[in-house]
């Protein structure tokens, strides 16, 4: 596994156009060759059987703790929020796989500064907010993530790593792996940048930090040569 990439994205049906800028900034730096896998609800019929909670922000809230029995609970896996945009190699992040650790990720220590995100969605409030936003899964060490599992659990279950023993399972990564856009102030370092109040695809966000680098992906993910 260490020859390829394997990155799975969560899939919105509100933000399409999200997953696609996402895989083009990544496949543009990447040195490794990627395997990508779409989490994507209509694929996972008989697999994912929770229903929505009112307050999931994402269709893939909860889905996305899958990754690893998708993985076969094999090798290492890589997963990403879609609302995001790569500015760096990947295969730096896939460097960092730690083997004394289940899961890793940025450990953020931050409160939201807004109520209320994209399409109004409520900003909840919670320890541990978007560590799980960006996981490198061993998938090996994670076999407690069974579809029953994720379709019972609690959302703070999840997203809080209740599944692991104890938290020093969880190993940390450099913060510019997922620099929350707003949230932190604009630094040019930043290697995956995740707009997580909103994308620039929502009108209210298109002059967010970093806007005007999604939208150069976004042209560029749209380019085809035509016949001269």
């Amino acid at each position: 596994m260490d020859s390829k990439l394997r990155i799975f994205i969560g899939f919105d049906s509100k933000e399409v156009v999200a997953y696609h800028v996402l895989v083009q900034s990544i496949l543009e730096r990447s040195s490794l060759p990627v395997e990508f896998m779409p989490i994507v609800l209509t694929n996972l019929e008989g697999i994912f059987t929770r229903e929505r909670n009112a307050l999931q922000s994402t269709e893939f809230s909860f889905s996305r703790f899958l990754v690893p029995y998708l993985s076969d609970f094999d090798g290492w896996s890589l997963f990403m929020d879609c609302d995001m945009l790569a500015r760096a190699d990947l295969a730096e992040l896939w460097a960092l796989r730690d083997d004394r650790y289940a899961v890793m990720c940025v450990k953020h220590d931050y409160q939201p500064k807004i109520e209320t995100k994209f399409l109004g969605q409520t900003q909840t409030k919670y320890e541990k907010k978007n560590w799980s936003s960006v996981m490198l899964f061993n998938n090996a060490r994670c076999k407690a993530l069974t579809p029953d599992y994720v379709n019972t659990a609690t959302g703070l279950q999840l997203h809080q790593f209740k599944w692991l023993e104890n938290d020093e399972l969880i190993g940390g990564l450099p913060v510019h792996w997922n620099y929350l856009v707003n949230e932190y102030d604009y630094d040019a370092e930043a290697k995956i940048v995740h707009f997580t109040d909103g994308g620039p695809y929502f009108d209210d966000y298109k002059n967010d930090d970093y806007a005007e680098e999604w939208f150069a992906a976004r042209d560029r993910m749209l380019h085809v040569t035509q016949k001269l």
